[in-house]
């Protein structure tokens, strides 16, 4: 498949997708002590769309984790709450951030896995923040062991920082990540399946992790621009994936992903988006890039919806 088969939307475009989202079922997950899925005495969440500290580029927030704690006064509520925990045992043990959603909690988990900036980084976790917002419990685990990749550091040290990390490992810490949600879940009464959100380094490896899955844990995915995605892990996928890029994405080029599309079936889609490069979804660089990333968080909040709430 070529670029035709794909949906394409310019920057110019009026599109955008219904924002509709199934009624929020208040009071849906019970109160419980001893599972993290039920604290509820942690952070607060914006909702309303504010102007980041970045005023010269225009960047906008739909939902903002920075802010947590510092009291916003009148236009805050206590939809998300946030608490950073350590799952799994022994050698298994990682740091992951969980944000639940608390008054509109619609019972629906998703694991989302970040880029190599790691899951500390205010990009990840106010996007985690954002899906929550609308009613999900998001874990976004420490995909490299407290050594993310740092902006400062020089890029021909990429390739040598990135063979550290340890395929292996980084697989076995999603599926603790994995087994600690799907736990919680059944501890609570809910036998759902999850979602599964990657960007760039985590758009890859939720390739890798639905290949080994196989429909057992996961109903639905979102790639956003994955990278070094395994050509033969396609056909052992067995849920729909949504695939978001940018045709300007020399890391995440659209012939890969159409093929992507073409070999797992079930009702995949590729979009794409015109004049954009890598990351916009989630590290939007200019206004015109925060409206293509409001799309793409649009065109992803209803495959979750329809792949969780709806289809599940």
């Amino acid at each position: 498949m070529g670029l035709a088969s794909a949906t394409t939307i310019s920057s110019s475009s009026s599109f955008l997708l219904s924002a509709s989202l199934c009624p929020a079922r208040r009071g849906f997950l019970p109160p419980c002590h001893h599972h993290f899925f039920f604290l509820s005495t942690f952070s607060k969440c914006n909702l309303n769309w504010k102007r980041s500290s970045r005023k010269k580029r225009g960047e906008r927030v739909r939902c903002s984790a920075v802010g947590v704690g510092l009291g916003v006064g009148d236009e805050a509520c206590e939809l998300v709450n946030g608490v950073e925990l350590s799952i799994g045992e022994g050698d298994d043990n990682i740091q992951a951030y969980l944000f639940k959603a608390v008054k509109n909690n619609n019972g629906a988990g998703v694991l989302l896995l970040s880029d190599v900036f790691g899951f500390q980084d205010s990009a990840t976790r106010d996007f985690a923040y954002q899906v929550a917002c609308h009613g999900y419990n998001v874990l976004v685990p420490d995909l490299f062991r407290g050594d993310p990749w740092e902006k400062g550091r020089p890029k021909p040290m990429f390739e040598q920082w990135l063979a550290s990390q340890d395929p292996q490992r980084v697989a076995n810490d999603i599926a603790t990540s994995t087994k600690w949600m799907v736990d919680e879940f059944r501890a609570a009464g809910i036998s759902k399946k999850l979602g599964i959100i990657g960007f760039c380094f985590g758009g890859g490896r939720v390739i890798d992790v639905l290949a080994a899955d196989q429909g057992a844990c996961f109903s639905t995915a979102v790639s956003f621009y994955g990278t070094r995605m395994d050509p033969a892990a396609a056909s052992k996928i067995k849920v729909p994936v949504l695939f978001i890029s940018g045709d300007d994405d020399l890391l995440c080029p659209i012939g890969v992903l159409s093929k992507f599309e073409k070999i797992i079936g079930n009702g995949s889609r590729v979009v794409i988006f015109k004049g954009r490069g890598h990351a916009f979804a989630h590290r939007p660089g200019s206004t015109e890039e925060d409206a293509d990333a409001e799309q793409a968080f649009t065109l992803m909040r209803n495959w979750l919806h329809d792949g969780l709430l709806v289809n599940s």
